[in-house]
């Protein structure tokens, strides 16, 4: 047959061919009857309320304390399995939880014997963690594991914690009292000083505004000379420009004039060789036509003179025209 348990329980099988039993949290196994034996053992979660009345602490102060333990088997762990179910197997969670609630008890009652009530009392997570690492280590062997331990009350017949309470309200109250002279002390010095602090920023903060106005004036008064300077330069640069420009503008109304002069002298000499050609043709050549031909005339004279030849015959020769 097979058997089934959740995760918060285990199963032990024994019997035929099964030695050493086989141990299964949370799963299943196959048994079988009248040969095998099946048991069963509770993984759950205990609470327990642990309290030890009127126990001694170190100075013979009799205190009762009361704890609250988690504790639990521990199914994952296959040594403290096998050493719970030697222990409980067979066994309620009643009686589970008794076993594990004294065990703890007794740790309990002996780290409360060696710790004062002002120990306890003042340091509860000291106390706690004592008690925690004391019992794991004992409830351990039995496959329990102890999840957890908190400090949940103390209290005693005699007034005691109550006596120890009132010395620390005085204590509290004296201490509310001087604090609270102190506090108004650095307060009234804080202000103070805040006050001086304000006033010391408030000229720094006027000290700086002048020099900010003063490095502004100076820096316009920089940025203004500069900008004057460039716009002088800008403007005698222009006034450099307009005499260059009306320079040559006059330079080279110059050449044209010089060059309708040159135009103008070639025109004149040109008319004047016309008129000179002119003049040539119409009076320096018949001149010379005629002189020319007083001379031949005068020539033939000096030789009719010289020869005898009359001047008509002379005449019958063909004149050379130039």
């Amino acid at each position: 047959m097979f058997f089934t348990c959740g995760p918060n329980e285990a199963m032990v099988v024994s019997g035929f061919c099964r030695s050493p039993p086989v141990m299964v949290a949370g799963g299943r196994v196959f048994v079988l009857p009248c040969i095998q034996q099946i048991q069963r053992i509770s993984l759950n979660t205990l609470t327990l309320n642990v309290k030890s009345e009127k126990v001694y602490t170190r100075h013979g102060v009799p205190i009762s304390v009361t704890g609250i333990a988690q504790v639990k088997i521990q199914g994952q762990n296959k040594e403290m399995l096998a050493a719970a179910c030697q222990m409980f197997l067979g066994k309620t969670e009643a009686e589970i939880a008794h076993i594990a609630l004294e065990t703890l008890e007794g740790h309990q009652r002996a780290i409360m014997a060696h710790m004062t009530v002002e120990e306890i009392y003042k340091d509860r997570q000291k106390f706690s963690e004592q008690v925690f690492k004391v019992a794991s280590s004992d409830l351990v062997n039995m496959g329990i594991s102890v999840v957890s331990y908190t400090l949940k009350d103390i209290h005693d017949d005699q007034d005691y914690l109550h006596s120890l309470g009132k010395a620390r309200t005085a204590q509290v109250q004296k201490d509310a009292r001087i604090g609270e002279a102190e506090a108004k002390r650095d307060a009234g010095i804080r202000e103070a000083k805040a006050k001086q602090e304000k006033v010391s920023a408030q000229y720094l903060s006027e000290i700086e505004m002048a020099k900010a106005q003063r490095d502004y004036e100076l820096k316009k008064a920089a940025y203004d000379i500069e900008v004057n300077t460039r716009r002088a330069q800008a403007d005698l640069a222009y006034q450099l420009q307009v005499a260059k420009t009306k320079q040559q503008i006059e330079e080279q109304r110059v050449q044209v004039q010089v060059v309708e002069r040159a135009q103008q002298v070639a025109v004149q000499e040109q008319e004047i060789a016309r008129r000179e050609k002119e003049l040539e043709a119409r009076v320096r050549k018949p001149a010379e036509a005629e002189r020319y031909k007083l001379e031949r005339l005068a020539e033939a004279e000096n030789v009719e003179r010289l020869t005898g030849i009359s001047i008509s015959q002379v005449n019958h020769k063909p004149l050379r025209t130039a």
